[in-house]
């Protein structure tokens, strides 16, 4: 891995079947106090409503607590799904987390709600809060620089501390909007590949100088199932392809937690299996060796400026061993 492109995780603060959500929470911890033991440049964590495999809803609420069991680490949202909130709440939340942690928090916007839309009326939200994405994202510029756009509201905490934003996306939309913007530009590749070359071009082609930027950064998301073996590695994608199945394809079936390993396996082979799990393509299973190849292929690929890693395993110590490996290999490319 050449040290000109950055490597950080992103933590969904997966729910697996042999742990609990305290597990899960618990887990975040170990995990990012490994990141920042081997280097990682930062951890970030998704907001998502309403699955029962994802314990990272109330983003803002877990970066507090994992940084206060870490020191140096970079902890931020990737991301916020800002139509579900006000700029003005979420201006004081990242505020808050920016005056006890200085220099140490992200803020990372997306549009979508994160969510299906029965669970955005139970977040008293309108669908069609998404429409206002590019303004809130200016209100919000404003709470946290301390030139706010509403007339007499300032965000405290939040005024001045001017935490760092970027924009998430898997569409052309997000590209445009972060170009025209001058901020850093994350794409959601780990689970929609598909425009992700055609995005970073039209960013880096459109992007304009900003007070926060001066140069376009490109941040891209990567899956990786990591294990001292490729054998080991790939019963484990066997695992997480049959969980991935559980819970995109049959969520909110009573009887998807009673399937087998083999009725999953059959579901994964049907058409709407294989499109789940297309999702994932842009992903590497195998040694820490053959995930820093490809790591470092996928950067150049994709013109990205940081690797933003989604670690996969059945249980919290297979990830925290996953970034063992990765960062063994790093450092023996390095040498």
């Amino acid at each position: 891995m050449t040290d000109d492109v950055r490597l950080s995780i992103l933590d969904l603060a997966p729910v697996s079947q042999q742990e609990s959500v305290a597990d899960s929470l618990h887990g975040s911890v170990a995990l990012a106090q490994a990141a920042e033991r081997h280097g990682f440049d930062r951890v970030w964590y998704a907001e998502h409503h309403n699955m029962p495999q994802i314990a990272s809803s109330a983003t803002s609420v877990l970066i507090a607590h994992v940084a206060a069991h870490t020191s140096t680490i970079r902890l931020g949202s990737g991301g916020v799904m800002l139509p579900n909130h006000s700029p003005l709440t979420i201006a004081e939340q990242f505020g808050t987390l920016a005056a006890l942690h200085p220099g140490r928090i992200d803020l990372g916007l997306g549009r979508a709600p994160g969510t299906d839309q029965r669970t955005v009326q139970a977040l008293r939200r309108d669908p069609r809060a998404a429409e206002q994405f590019p303004h809130d994202v200016r209100e919000l510029q404003g709470y946290l620089s301390g030139a706010s756009i509403v007339d007499g509201v300032q965000a405290v905490p939040g005024a001045g501390t001017n935490v760092p934003i970027t924009i998430l996306g898997s569409s052309l939309f997000g590209a445009e909007l972060a170009a025209a913007y001058g901020l850093p530009y994350a794409f959601a590749s780990h689970f929609a590949p598909d425009l992700l070359l055609q995005a970073v071009r039209v960013y880096r082609e459109s992007f304009q100088p900003s007070a926060q930027l001066a140069e376009p950064f490109v941040i891209a998301a990567f899956n990786a199932i990591v294990a001292p073996t490729r054998e080991e590695a790939l019963e484990m994608e066997a695992v997480v392809r049959r969980s991935r199945v559980r819970g995109f394809l049959l969520r909110g079936v009573a009887a998807a937690e009673s399937l087998s390993d083999e009725d999953l396996d059959v579901l994964a082979e049907s058409p709407q299996g294989r499109q789940i799990l297309a999702m994932m393509r842009r992903s590497v299973v195998g040694t820490g060796e053959d995930a820093m190849a490809a790591i470092e292929a996928f950067a150049q690929e994709a013109s990205a400026d940081e690797v933003m890693l989604a670690v996969h395993g059945t249980r919290t110590d297979e990830r925290v061993r996953a970034l063992d490996l990765l960062a063994g290999a790093r450092a023996a490319v390095s040498v």
